[in-house]
Formats: C-alpha cells, sequence, structure tokens
C-alpha cells in the first residue's frame, strides 16, 4: 500500500550542500592550490600579480567575496554530511544530536566566512 503522506525529510537540502561541496573541493580547490602553492613560489606566475592590495581588491569585490565563502564553507558543508553519516556507517548512533552538531558546525563556519568577507 503506497502511503499517501509521507513525511517529509530535509536531505534534499543536505545532499545539496553536501554536492556543493564536493563538487568545489574537486574542481576549485587544486586550481587555487597549483596557482597559490606551486606556481606563484615557483616564480611562473609574478609574485606582485597577487600583492595583498590586489588580493584584498579582489576579495572585497562581489566575485572574490563569493569565490573566499564558497572557498571556506561549502567543503565544510561537504566534510560534515560526510561525518554525520560516516559515523552512522560505523555504527555510532549520535541521533539528532550528532546532527545538530553536524550541520552547526558547517553553519558556524559559513557565518563565519560572510563576517569574514565584511571585514575585509
Amino acid at each position: 500500500m503506497v502511503n499517501r503522506n509521507p513525511k517529509r525529510s530535509d536531505e534534499p537540502v543536505w545532499w545539496g550542500l553536501f554536492g556543493a561541496g564536493g563538487s568545489w573541493f574537486a574542481m576549485i580547490t587544486p586550481v587555487t592550490v597549483l596557482v597559490l602553492g606551486i606556481l606563484v613560489p615557483l616564480g611562473i606566475i609574478d609574485s606582485e600579480a597577487l600583492s595583498y592590495e590586489r588580493a584584498s581588491a579582489f576579495a572585497t569585490s562581489f566575485i572574490g567575496a563569493l569565490f573566499v565563502m564558497g572557498t571556506l564553507a561549502l567543503p565544510m558543508w561537504h566534510a560534515m554530511h560526510r561525518l554525520h553519516h560516516g559515523m552512522h556507517d560505523l555504527k555510532i548512533h549520535t541521533g539528532v544530536a550528532g546532527k545538530i552538531a553536524c550541520y552547526a558546525t558547517a553553519g558556524l563556519i559559513s557565518a563565519l566566512s560572510v563576517i569574514f568577507v565584511f571585514m575585509i
């Protein structure tokens, strides 16, 4: 028999943030590490191109602010969702408290990233 009034789930929201964070971490983070961690130190990209003034101007622009917030917040949502479901897979059932702790941590990091961007 089909239940005509199924219970609504909040999982699509968390899976959406999980997917966005995983995609960001897989596609954007390696390029960022390549540029900032390899190409600039080796001198392939001029370090003056990433001076404080230019980096600050980028981070305070609309696109730059979104980039900084995405870099800080989205991988955290991915990690906390993975941690929440990983604990369940390991038979560590924390219930609603574990879910709240994981997603509150990701929410806190997201809020701090917004505050960080506006304080620049």
